[in-house]
C-alpha cells in the first residue's frame, strides 16, 4: 500500500472546523495500545508480566542480522542534509529505527517496542491506578485514535467515543508526532487540565474538549442485572493481576441476588495476563484444555481447565468485536470450542502470540511473540480472530451497553437501547428458558 498524505484541515461546509479522516480509517491500527495517563498501558499477554529475558546482540546469525552499514549510510544522510536540524535528534532517531524493524514483523498491536516512559507505564497500570485522563489509545497512521474511554473516567464523562481521534493538545498539532510524544502531552497529574481537539471519524467536525485529570482505579470487572430480567451483565474490561478473584465475586454476588444467566461481555476488551485468561477460563469450563501453545517448531503444548469453576453449569452467552483481544480471545475461543456458551457479535481482532519481554541496555524493551495461541480445537487466532455464532453489528454511532449505565434503566429503556448485540444476547439466553 502505498502512503497517503496526511490530509490538511479544511473549513466545513456549515462553517465549522472539519477533517479529512477517511484516509485513517482505511490502514491497520498500529503501535501499542495504552491507557492515557501518569502511568497508563494495557498490559499485554505474558505469563509472567515481570519476566525480563536479557538481550543477547551477538545471537543474530548472518542470514537475519539487518545491513548495519546500510543504516549508518541513512543516518550519516540524514544528520548531513536533513534541513530541519532541530528534528535531528539521536534517541529519537533510534527508536524510530527499532520500532520500524518491530513493525516489519507484522505482528500489530502485539510484538511491540516500549520505551522506558512507556514500560513504566505499562508495568504501573498492571497496579490497578494511575493518573491522566482515562482512554485507551492507538495510533492510526499518525494519529492518536480513542479505543475507549474507561467507564466513569474524566474521559469518559467528556464524552469520548471510540474512533475520536486527537487532532491537537493545548492548541498544538498532534500530526507528524510520535504516540509517545502525544501521550507525554495528555499526562499529567490530578486536578490539572488539557484541552484535546478532537475530530469526529466520521463526519470531519472537530471539537475541543477540556478535560480535568484524575486518578483513575481501574476494575478489571463490572456487573450489574439487567432491569426486568434474571440475568446478570458481567463486563470484563481487561485480564489484569486479580481479574479472576473480581470475576468470580461478580459471579457469586449476581447468583445471590436471583441471577439465573450470565452474559459475559468482553466487546473492546485489550487482554492482559494470560495467567488471568487461563483462571478465567476455568470458572466456565468442567474440564479439557484452554489452550494450546505453540512454538517455532510446530510443537504444541496443552494449558489444562484448571478446575472446580464456580460457574461451569449456568446458562450463559459470550459478547465479542473486534475490539476483543489477546487473553479475550483465548477466552472466548476455549468457551466456544467446548461448546459451553453461544458467541455473538463480530469477529474478534486476531492476537494469538505469547510475548516475552527483552530489555535493553537504556532500559527500553522488546516485547517479542516467542510462542503462537491456538484454541483447544487446534483453530489459529493469530491474524485469524474468533468468528462468532450468530453474527450482530452494532448500529453505526452506536457505542455498547455497559453495566454502569444499566443501573438507572428500566425494563422499557433496555429493550429501547440500540445494543442490538446485547438484545440478541438476551433474546438468546431467553430462548433457554432464561428470563
Amino acid at each position: 500500500m502505498e502512503p497517503v498524505p496526511a490530509a490538511p484541515l479544511e473549513p466545513a461546509p456549515s462553517g465549522k472546523s472539519q477533517f479529512n479522516f477517511a484516509y485513517l480509517l482505511a490502514v491497520p491500527l498500529t503501535i501499542l495500545s495504552l491507557l492515557i495517563g501518569v502511568a497508563g498501558g494495557v498490559a499485554l499477554d505474558r505469563t509472567y508480566l515481570g519476566a525480563i529475558i536479557p538481550a543477547q546482540a551477538s545471537s543474530a546469525s548472518t542470514s537475519t542480522a539487518p545491513d548495519y552499514n546500510l543504516i549508518k549510510e541513512a543516518y550519516a544522510q540524514i544528520d548531513q542534509n536533513f534541513v530541519d536540524r532541530k528534528s535531528i535528534d539521536s534517541k529519537r532517531l533510534t527508536y524510530g529505527a527499532i520500532a520500524g524493524m518491530v513493525d516489519s514483523l507484522g505482528d500489530t498491536s502485539h510484538t511491540t517496542f516500549l520505551t522506558p516512559d512507556m514500560l513504566a507505564a505499562e508495568n504501573t497500570q498492571v497496579q490497578g491506578s494511575f493518573e491522566g485522563i482515562g482512554a485507551e489509545v492507538e495510533m492510526r497512521n499518525g494519529y492518536v485514535v480513542i479505543v475507549t474511554p474507561i467507564d466513569g473516567s474524566p474521559a469518559d464523562k467528556a464524552g469520548l467515543r471510540p474512533g475520536d481521534i486527537i487532532v491537537k493538545v493545548d492548541g498544538q498539532d498532534m500530526s507528524g508526532e510520535t504516540f509517545d510524544s502525544v501521550l507525554g502531552k495528555i499526562r499529567g497529574p490530578a486536578g490539572t487540565n488539557v484541552t484535546l481537539t478532537i475530530g469526529d471519524p466520521n463526519t470531519g467536525n472537530l471539537r475541543d474538549v477540556t478535560i480535568t485529570r484524575a486518578k483513575i482505579v481501574l476494575h478489571s470487572v463490572s456487573w450489574q442485572m439487567l432491569p426486568g430480567t434474571k440475568i446478570a451483565h458481567i463486563r470484563l474490561t481487561e485480564f489484569s493481576n486479580g481479574m479472576t478473584n473480581d470475576m468470580k465475586q461478580a459471579i457469586s454476588d449476581a447468583k445471590a441476588q436471583g441471577a439465573t444467566g450470565i452474559i459475559l461481555d468482553m466487546r473492546n476488551n485489550p487482554g492482559g495476563l494470560l495467567d488471568e485468561a487461563v483462571s478465567a477460563s476455568s470458572q466456565f469450563l468442567k474440564g479439557g484444555n484452554v489452550l494450546l501453545t505453540q512454538d517455532a517448531k510446530g510443537n504444541q503444548r496443552p494449558t489444562p481447565v484448571q478446575l472446580g469453576g464456580v460457574a461451569t453449569d449456568i446458562p450463559m452467552v459470550v459478547l465479542i468485536n473486534e475490539g476483543t483481544y489477546s487473553a479475550a480471545e483465548i477466552t472466548a475461543a476455549a468457551i466456544q470450542d467446548a461448546g459451553r456458551a453461544k458467541l455473538i457479535g463480530e469477529k474478534t481482532f486476531g492476537t494469538g502470540t505469547v510475548l516475552n519481554q527483552f530489555k535493553l541496555s537504556d532500559g527500553s524493551a522488546l516485547l517479542l511473540a516467542t510462542e503462537e495461541w491456538l484454541s483447544p480445537k487446534g483453530r489459529v487466532i493469530w491474524h485469524q480472530g474468533i468468528e462468532p455464532d450468530q453474527v450482530v453489528a452494532l448500529p453505526a454511532n452506536v457505542d455498547p451497553l455497559f453495566p454502569a449505565a444499566e443501573k438507572t434503566m428500566t425494563a422499557d429503556q433496555l429493550n429501547q437501547s440500540q445494543d442490538t448485540q446485547l438484545l440478541a444476547a438476551i433474546k438468546a439466553l431467553e430462548a433457554q428458558g432464561v428470563k
